[in-house]
């Protein structure tokens, strides 16, 4: 298949405003500042660049102390944009070059989704960790050979959950939750919308057979906060829908996903599409509601549509107030903890069975999924 160009989105820009509720924040911990950590500490590669997560992967790991050396892709007005932003990295001649060499310890990708477990395998055959854009595995079979080789080579596979580990307002919801801040998690209602914006799209981007469906693809965001929210272990579908409501030129195609799901520790409810009119001053609403025993919070992800500037915003409410923190200025912890976890062989930044359990959901909603017909 020709490998069309994949236009990078822009990354929204957020505005800082002071939080409210001076007193009420001083109760909860705060984040701490990483460390400002310029020193390499790991060096790491990138192997295909086909989506544009692959940027904030790179400045998350070399914040944390990775240093970028090298990259492969196919795509020549790919390697053209990469290279502009990293001048420092050297464009091997293939992936073998990178995946021989004995000085990388780590290597990121955003290749097309369904070649992004197969050479996932072949890196962590090679000795060497893996993190990977979501959906970082579209089938169960796939998901079944990676842990089969993870097992057996004790590799990091990691999949870049980035609504979680790259959003400061979800970051310091993890803070407050785990504070106590709104009781014991009985629910999450995970919202993600995007804007589909046709012309700039490659070919692979309307078949599913190359991107596993939409609950595999955008939803695998939302179950990976189900579980790090509600604290669950174990989990089962519920029910799940998929259809192509509006776009019948692209019958491979899914515009709309939803999902129930049950835990151990808490329900989750998902949503996703491809419905962000054009109107919205962002690719998506995204939102997160989580339900406690004694308050929820609801964060509004890329934009406040009741006026405030920006995204990263929190809503919180308890049996005493209502409160709205601008979270601009957190601290993401996620690339040092991972290239801690990297030289240390911990499970700091995320676990194993986390990474994997969250794909699992995905990947069972997505199979078993009903087919949604509206009639017009």
């Amino acid at each position: 298949m020709k490998n069309l160009h994949f236009n990078r989105r822009r990354f929204i820009k957020n505005s800082s405003k002071v939080a409210a509720s001076i007193t009420l924040l001083s109760a909860f911990p705060q984040s701490s500042t990483a460390a400002k950590n310029n020193a390499s500490r790991i060096k790491f590669s990138v192997i295909n660049i086909n989506h544009s997560h692959i940027y904030g992967m790179v400045e998350a790991v070399t914040r944390g102390g990775g240093e970028l050396v090298s990259f492969y892709a196919k795509e020549p007005e790919l390697v053209q944009a990469f290279s502009k932003k990293y001048p420092q990295a050297k464009l091997a001649g293939n992936q073998n070059e990178i995946l021989e060499d004995k000085t990388i310890q780590l290597i990121l990708s955003s290749g097309i989704p369904v070649e992004r477990a197969p050479l996932g395998i072949e890196v962590m055959k090679h000795g060497k960790d893996y993190l990977v854009d979501k959906p970082g595995i579209t089938s169960l079979e796939q998901l079944a050979e990676v842990r089969r080789v993870q097992k057996d080579t004790k590799q990091i596979y990691a999949i870049m959950y980035s609504e979680r580990l790259e959003n400061k307002a979800t970051v310091k919801a993890g803070e407050l939750i785990k504070a106590g801040a709104i009781g014991n998690v009985i629910q999450t209602i995970g919202m993600g919308p995007h804007r589909i914006n046709i012309q700039s799209r490659p070919a692979w981007f309307f078949d599913k057979k190359y991107f596993g469906g939409i609950i595999t693809d955008i939803g695998s965001h939302q179950f990976d906060q189900f579980l790090f929210f509600t604290g669950s272990a174990k989990a089962d579908i519920v029910c799940s829908q998929v259809g192509n409501v509006h776009y019948p030129q692209y019958p491979g195609f899914e515009d709309f996903g939803d999902v129930t799901v049950r835990g151990d520790k808490g329900t989750g409810y998902i949503r996703v599409d491809w419905f962000t009119p054009d109107g919205l001053k962002s690719w998506g609403d995204g939102r997160l509601t989580i339900l406690g025993t004694d308050g929820y919070i609801e964060l509004r992800k890329n934009i406040d549509i009741a006026g405030r500037e920006g995204g990263n915003h929190l809503f919180l409410v308890n049996q005493k107030e209502t409160i709205y923190m601008d979270c601009n200025k957190e601290a993401l912890p996620f690339g040092e903890q991972f290239v801690k976890d990297i030289i240390n062989r911990t499970e700091t930044a995320i676990t194993q069975e986390h990474c994997f359990l969250a794909t699992e959901l995905a990947l069972k909603a997505q199979k078993n999924a009903q087919k949604l017909e509206l009639k017009k």
